[in-house]
C-alpha cells in the first residue's frame, strides 16, 4: 500500500485579513515532492485557511491514488488535535471543514501529527506565495513557485556545512568504506598524526556479521573466513570493521539450523511472505540506524554488549551528523528508540538533538554478548578458541567462549522487542538505533530467511535500513544498508 505525507499551513495577514494556504504531498519512502497547492482565499482567519490547506492537500493526495495511507504534518496544534478526535470543534466556521476534511479519505486511512514551524516550511512558504499573489490580484500558480527550490536550497545549504572539512571518498558509488578511510585521514591530518595501519577503510564489501565486534578481519591466510562485524553482527552491511562476517571453518561444513530448529518467530514470517491483505492500515515503519565507527571499528575487534563499551570516535559523530541531517531533510522520523550501550545512545542523541525529538532507551536492541572474544580481532579469537569459534560458525545455537550470547539466545531477544515496539508504535516511523547482529536480525526474521543468512549481509557504519511491519504480522524490506548520505 502506498504512503503519502501531506504537510499544509495557511496563513491570514490580519486574522482574519487577506489569507491563504499551501499544501504539499510527499511520498513518504524518499520524501520527495509529489504535488503542490496553493490559493488565496480572499479575508479569513488563520484557522479557515489552516483548515482548508488541510482539505486540498488531501485532495491532491486522493487524486495521486485513492487507496493511499496518509501521514498530515502540520503546524497548527487545533488542526492536529481536532482532527485526531482529542479536542472538540466548537467554532461554527470549523465543523463544516472539519467534515470536508473528513469525507476525503474512508476512515483509517488519515493519520496527524503536529510538528515545529520550522519544520514546515514549504508548506509554509506556498501559503505566503498565494497571499501574495491575492495581493497582486492575480491567483497562484505552481508554475512560478519556488517553495521546492527555496526548501531544498536551504537543506542542501545545511548539508554542505556539515560536510565541508571532509573530503570525498575516492572509491566507487557506495563504497561507505573508503568514505570513513578518508574521513579518519582528514582527522588524523588535523591533528598531525601518521597512519598506523589501522586507519583504513576497514571494510570489504560484503563483509557482513552475525555480530557486532566491531569486527574481527580475518588473517591473510584464512581464506574461509569472511569479516563480520562482530560488534553488530545483525545490522545490515558491515562497512567498516565491527562485524565478524564468517562463513564455515572447514569445507563442507554445514551453517546455521535444520527446519525443525527454526524459532516460531522465523516460522511465522516465513508463512507471511506470501501473504498480501488488501488493507491491513498505516503499518509500524522501523528505520533501522546502525550506530557509528568507534575507536574499535576500523580495527575489526568483537565489540558486543559484553566489553568496554566503547563510544564513537571522531569519525563516528561525523557519520552521526550526516545520518542527523538526512533524516531531518526526509522528514519522517516521529520518536527514536536506542540500544543502552554508548556508541548508539550518543549516534541517538546527535540525531535527537537535530529533529528535536527524545530518546527510549531498549534493551532489547543492545548487541551480542561475545564473551571472551570481546576486544579480540576475528584471527586472535580463531587462534586462541578454534573449537569454539568454529562450532559457533556452524550452529545458532553455539555459544562464543565464556558464556557470551548465541546467535539463537539474541533472535528470541530482538523478535521480543521487535513485537513490543510495533505494538506501541502501529502505523508510526520510528527510528531504531542499534547494532550489526539486531538489526540483521531483524532483517533475516522479515523475510524468513535462515540462520546462516546472517553471514550473507552487509551492514556498514552509520547505515540505514528501513522495514515495515503490518497488523497480520507481515513484514517488507524497504531499504537495506543505505549509505548515500555519508558519500
Amino acid at each position: 500500500m502506498r504512503e503519502f505525507i501531506v504537510e499544509a499551513d495557511g496563513g491570514s495577514r490580519g486574522n482574519p485579513g487577506p489569507a491563504g494556504y499551501g499544501s504539499v504531498v510527499l511520498d513518504a519512502a524518499t520524501g520527495e515532492p509529489l504535488v503542490e497547492a496553493a490559493e488565496y482565499i480572499g479575508v479569513a482567519t488563520n484557522n479557515v485557511a489552516e483548515y482548508r490547506g488541510l482539505i486540498a492537500g488531501l485532495k491532491a493526495a486522493y487524486a495521486l491514488d485513492p487507496t493511499a495511507t496518509v501521514r498530515v504534518r502540520m503546524d497548527s496544534k487545533l488542526v492536529v488535535e481536532q482532527m485526531s478526535g482529542r479536542w472538540k470543534i466548537k467554532h461554527p466556521d470549523m465543523k463544516p471543514l472539519a467534515a470536508e476534511a473528513l469525507r476525503v479519505y474512508a476512515p483509517g486511512h488519515v493519520t496527524y501529527e503536529w510538528i515545529p514551524r520550522d519544520q514546515n516550511k514549504h508548506a509554509d512558504r506556498l501559503a505566503n506565495e498565494a497571499m501574495d499573489a491575492g495581493k497582486r490580484g492575480e491567483q497562484w500558480s505552481p508554475s512560478t513557485s519556488t517553495a521546492d527550490l527555496d526548501t531544498r536550497s536551504a537543506r542542501t545549504r545545511a548539508g554542505a556545512a556539515a560536510s565541508a572539512a571532509v573530503p570525498e571518498p575516492s572509491g566507487p558509488p557506495g563504497d561507505a568504506a573508503a568514505g570513513a578511510a578518508r574521513a579518519r585521514a582528514a582527522l588524523a591530518g588535523a591533528r598531525g598524526e601518521t597512519g598506523n595501519g589501522n586507519g583504513n577503510g576497514g571494510g570489504a564489501a560484503g563483509s557482513t556479521a552475525a555480530a557486532e565486534p566491531d569486527a574481527a578481519v580475518p588473517d591473510a591466510d584464512e581464506p574461509d573466513a569472511a569479516v563480520t562485524d562482530a560488534d553488530e553482527l545483525g545490522a545490515v552491511g558491515t562497512r567498516e570493521s565491527e562485524v565478524v562476517e564468517a562463513r564455515p571453518a572447514e569445507p563442507g561444513a554445514a551453517v546455521g539450523a535444520s527446519a525443525a530448529g527454526k524459532t516460531a518467530a522465523d516460522i511465522r514470517a516465513a508463512k507471511n511472505v506470501a501473504s498480501a491483505a488488501p488493507d491491513l492500515g498505516t503499518p509500524a515503519t522501523f528505520v533501522l540506524l546502525r550506530h557509528g565507527e568507534t575507536p574499535l571499528t576500523p580495527q575489526k575487534r568483537f565489540s558486543g554488549s559484553g566489553g568496554s563499551d566503547p563510544s564513537l570516535s571522531d569519525v563516528g559523530r561525523y557519520q552521526a551528523e550526516r545520518v542527523a541531517a538526512a533524516l531531518a531533510a526526509r522528514g519522517t522520523i516521529q520518536e527514536i528508540v536506542s540500544s543502552p550501550l554508548a556508541r548508539c545512545r550518543e549516534t541517538a542523541q546527535i540525531v535527537a538533538a537535530r529533529l528535536g525529538l527524545g530518546v527510549t532507551l531498549d534493551d532489547g536492541l543492545r548487541e551480542t554478548d561475545f564473551g571472551a572474544w570481546e576486544g579480540l580481532t576475528f584471527g586472535e579469537a580463531r587462534e586462541r578458541y578454534p573449537d569454539d569459534m568454529n562450532a559457533w560458525l556452524a550452529s545458532p545455537d553455539a555459544e562464543p567462549t565464556g558464556g557470551g550470547e548465541s546467535f539463537e539466545a539474541v533472535a528470541h531477544r530482538v523478535a521480543a522487542a521487535r513485537d513490543r515496539l510495533t505494538e506501541a508504535h502501529r502505523g508510526r516511523t520510528v527510528l531504531l538505533v542499534s547494532h550489526v547482529t539486531p538489526i540483521k536480525t531483524l532483517v533475516r526474521l522479515a523475510l524468513g530467511a535462515p540462520p546462516e543468512s546472517l553471514f550473507r549481509m552487509e551492514l556498514s557504519a552509520a547505515s540505514l535500513t528501513a522495514l515495515a511491519y503490518y497488523a497480520d504480522g507481515n513484514a517488507t524490506l524497504r531499504l537495506l544498508n543505505d549509505t548515500s548520505h555519508l558519500r
